[in-house]
Formats: C-alpha cells, sequence, structure tokens
C-alpha cells in the first residue's frame, strides 16, 4: 500500500513537467498532418508509434526545457510552484528524464522513417538548442524558433504519411507557426510583470503593447491562411471548409478587436480561443 502512495505521489510530482495540454496539442497537429494522407484503420500500428513517438519526444524537449528554466520559472508568480523550482523534483531527476524520453522519442522516429525522424530531431533541436537555451534570455524574436519547433509535429506527420516534404505539409506547420504570436504574446501581455522580474525578453517590454497587439492581429490573419491552404490540400469537403470558416473568422474577429479596444479580458479571451481555434482545427483535420 505504502509503494502505491509512492508511485502515486511521485506521478503527481512529475506529471506537471509534460505540460499535457500543450503536449497533447502539439501531438494533435502531429496526427492531423499525417490522418490526411493514409486511412488510420488499415495503418493503425503506423498511427500507434507515430503518436508513442511524437509524445515521447515532445515530452522530452518539454522537461528539458522546464529543466534549463528552472531558475526563470522560480523568479515568476505565476511558475515558482513548478516541481523543479519548488523543490518536489530535483534538476538531475528532470534531466534525466527528459533525455529519456528525447533520445527514445527521436530514436524510434528514426526507426519508422528516416525523413520523419529527421523531422522530429529537428523540432527538438530547435526548441531545446536554438530557442530556450540560446534566444529566449537574448531576444524577443525567439518565438519565431519556437514557432518553428512547434509546426515540425506536423510537418514529420504529413511526411510520414507522403514520404516527401510537400506544400500542404509546409502549410501546415507555417499554420502553427504563425499561430504561436497569437498564443505566446497575448500570454506576455497578461504576465508581463512576472517576464519583466524574470528578465526574460518579450514583444510588450520591447516594442510596446499597440504593435504587440498589431503583430498578434497579423499572425491571427496569417494562421488562418494556412490552415485554409493546408484545408484545401488535404481535400476537406464544403461542410467542414465552411465550420473551418466560421472558426478562423471568430479568431481574426477577436484579434483585431484585441488590437483596436484592448482590454486585460480581451486579451486572456483571445488567448483561450487561440488554443480552442487550434484543437478545433486540427481535430477536423483528424476526423475530415
Amino acid at each position: 500500500m505504502k509503494s502505491i502512495t509512492n508511485i502515486h505521489t511521485k506521478v503527481k510530482f512529475y506529471w506537471p513537467l509534460f505540460k499535457s495540454l500543450q503536449t497533447g496539442l502539439l501531438l494533435l497537429t502531429g496526427l492531423a498532418g499525417f490522418m490526411g494522407t493514409r486511412c488510420p484503420v488499415s495503418n493503425w500500428q503506423t498511427v500507434l508509434a507515430l503518436t508513442s513517438s511524437l509524445f515521447l519526444a515532445i515530452s522530452g524537449s518539454t522537461i528539458l526545457n522546464m529543466w534549463y528554466d528552472r531558475d526563470i520559472d522560480a523568479a515568476m508568480e505565476r511558475t515558482r510552484k513548478r516541481p523543479l523550482p519548488s523543490g518536489q523534483v530535483s534538476p538531475r531527476e528532470a534531466l534525466r528524464l527528459g533525455l529519456l524520453f528525447a533520445t527514445v522519442g527521436v530514436v524510434w522516429a528514426v526507426t519508422l522513417d528516416a525523413l520523419y525522424g529527421l523531422i522530429v530531431f529537428s523540432g527538438l533541436f530547435f526548441d531545446v538548442v536554438i530557442y530556450t537555451i540560446w534566444l529566449k534570455r537574448r531576444t524577443p524574436w525567439s518565438i519565431i524558433w519556437g514557432g518553428v519547433s512547434g509546426g515540425m509535429p506536423a510537418l514529420a506527420g504529413r511526411a510520414l504519411g507522403t514520404g516527401q516534404i510537400e506544400w500542404v505539409g509546409v502549410a501546415l506547420a507555417l499554420a502553427v507557426l504563425f499561430w504561436i504570436p497569437t498564443h505566446i504574446m497575448t500570454f506576455s501581455l497578461r504576465y508581463r510583470e512576472d517576464y519583466r522580474q524574470a528578465g526574460v525578453p518579450t514583444f510588450p517590454a520591447a516594442y510596446g503593447e499597440r504593435a504587440t497587439r498589431l503583430i498578434i492581429a497579423i499572425s491571427s490573419v496569417l494562421a488562418a491562411l494556412m490552415v485554409a491552404a493546408a484545408a484545401f490540400g488535404i481535400g476537406l469537403t464544403i461542410g467542414y471548409l465552411r465550420l473551418m470558416a466560421v472558426l478562423s473568422v471568430g479568431l481574426l474577429l477577436l484579434a483585431i478587436r484585441s488590437s483596436t479596444t484592448p482590454s486585460e479580458k480581451l486579451n486572456f479571451g483571445l488567448f483561450k480561443y487561440a488554443s480552442l481555434y487550434m484543437l478545433s482545427v486540427m481535430l477536423l483535420f483528424i476526423f475530415v
């Protein structure tokens, strides 16, 4: 009984390291890229391998990021209770777990398909090395490289299904890339003081709130355009396209209104809707 309780406690401490909502959304983008190219029923083994390898690689990348950023998390009110800054998980434990998950995920991906594995590795490299270690503490433009890594699961899934990198996969990756500024910048507007205390450069601090909201609106338009291009390339029927258009219009209206009549409530609403938008779009791609 005591051992079961200890395991439960360990899982409770480790679970936040995975950032389950973020990991789950990125995993869905990879499945969305693949599902439009193959029948999931007749290729269930590949779907299972894709899901497992991507989950491990994305989770490993996330844990390594949290291991490296534990000092930043400790300085921010919003994140200081996370497992690493609170001392619930030791840095050594987190590093080992992150390296294990990342290594197994990438190796599994490479054995599944060389091109797929290369893209998965590239996403992990851009996220951990380029974005987190090199640029995050130096420039607000680091989110562009974070966006590149965020688009890799969708590109990887599409490449696994088609055997090549083609324009639909690139459109899916760009949709995620352009969606990420909407997601991250609205967040940095809400928690601007936290980021200032931690010394993390953000667009609101570097260029002002007005310019940041304008960038959010522009990136939302570009994300919607890339989603439309990918939907056309995949061959969605008119009914699905209409539903996707409604979702995209909602995102654009919120982004424009947030830019013209800004408020904390509207900004956080846009942050929530942007996540719901990407989730809904990817589910449409998966179940089309």
